[in-house]
């Protein structure tokens, strides 16, 4: 199927458009959580979310979204507070509590799904393609509830930005300041819990936290600024949505959720590579160029004391004495050196070598690293 006919399919463009409204608000959402260190609470709010669809399918009696998803929120908002209350009543550290809610709701989930699916006539509902997602069930109307919640939650924390800033990056600061604190931390888990039910019918129980972290991780390697990171880590939910989507439309019999999860870890892989500050490819190309710098002026350096030691300014060393005074092999360095016109090879006795000579070139280089980019004069 080509693209055009894509893009003319009513299924294709309503699961984009939950694709890239999921992907939006996740990534914002997830910039937090990430930054926050807790990547860990979306996957548990995903799990603790799944009796709240079991309870809200018992409560109306069929599959209306508008229930289920308000279930699976209200379920996952009583893990997170569950969390909170383990943190601050017990000795319990950060990621204990989570993985204890995660296990609890989880469970409990688990066996409510059973009840439901052995009652008359729930077998059809389907309720079991929310721990894997389903995002050809996807109707006009889901899109709408969907978009009603993105709303209020992108919303919500454009309103309430500097707040949830400075409640991410320095709790004590905001306190003095008499925000709220736990009131803020409540609001902003509230809304990440808002974003896992969104992605609940998409890409399901089991995929929903990558869509949370793997955005703001992507994004965090390019940008330090809150703002860009935010806006970036949305973008990229957007395009892995879009590009899940597509992929899967066009290639019958792929699940589109993990498939979004894939172009996300892509994305995600990308970046940790290759960002200019943060990745690991400029990174090892800072540090081969660093090593390759000091074994330059550990060279420069060499011939520059020798000829100062011997009083003599056009003093040429042997290729082995230089390999003796900096402690490594000098062969390759000279010669770099040499052809960026730094040092020169010089006759000398045939028994005794090759000889290399520091030039004016060299001293001048020689200055300038040992005094650093921001030296203002020139080495005397």
């Amino acid at each position: 199927m080509d693209l055009a006919a894509l893009a003319g399919d009513y299924t294709v463009r309503t699961v984009v458009a939950g694709a890239t409204l999921l992907g939006v608000t996740s990534g914002v959402l997830g910039t937090f959580a990430v930054l926050r260190r807790q990547s860990l609470l979306g996957d548990a709010l995903a799990h603790a979310a799944l009796p709240g669809i079991a309870l809200g399918f018992l409560i109306a009696g069929q599959r209306a979204l508008p229930a289920l998803l308000a279930g699976a929120l209200a379920s996952a908002v009583a893990a997170a507070l569950l969390v909170a209350l383990l943190v601050r009543r017990t000795r319990l550290k950060g990621d204990a509590a989570i993985g204890l809610a995660l296990s609890l709701f989880f469970a409990v989930g688990v066996i409510l799904l059973s009840y439901v699916q052995g009652r008359a006539g729930a077998g059809q509902a389907g309720l079991e393609t929310f721990l894997f997602g389903q995002a050809a069930a996807i109707l006009r109307s889901d899109l709408w509830v969907m978009a009603v919640l993105a709303a209020v939650a992108l919303a919500s924390v454009s309103a309430l930005w500097k707040e949830f800033e400075l409640v991410t990056f320095d709790p004590t600061y905001a306190a003095a300041l008499g925000l709220p604190v736990a009131v803020l931390d409540v609001a902003l888990t509230a809304l990440v819990a808002v974003a896992v039910v969104l992605g609940l019918q998409l890409v399901g129980v089991v995929l929903m936290s990558a869509m949370l972290v793997a955005p703001a991780v992507a994004a965090r390697q390019w940008t330090d600024r809150l703002a860009r990171v935010a806006l970036l880590a949305a973008a990229i939910g957007a395009a892995s949505g879009v590009v899940g989507a597509t992929v899967s439309a066009g290639a019958r019999g792929l699940a589109t959720g993990p498939l979004i999860v894939l172009a996300l870890s892509a994305f995600t892989a990308l970046s940790l590579a290759f960002a200019p500050r943060r990745g690991l490819v400029p990174a090892a190309l800072r540090r081969r160029s660093q090593r390759e710098g000091r074994r330059d002026r550990d060279v420069l350096q060499a011939l520059d004391t020798l000829r100062r030691r011997h009083d003599d300014p056009t003093y040429a060393a042997e290729r082995g004495m230089l390999d003796a005074t900096v402690g490594h092999p000098t062969g390759r360095t000279l010669r770099t050196l040499e052809r960026r016109g730094l040092v020169e090879r010089v006759r000398h006795r045939p028994e005794e070598g090759r000889h290399w000579r520091l030039l004016d070139a060299g001293e001048a280089a020689l200055s300038a690293l040992e005094r650093g980019p921001d030296a203002p004069e020139d080495r005397p």
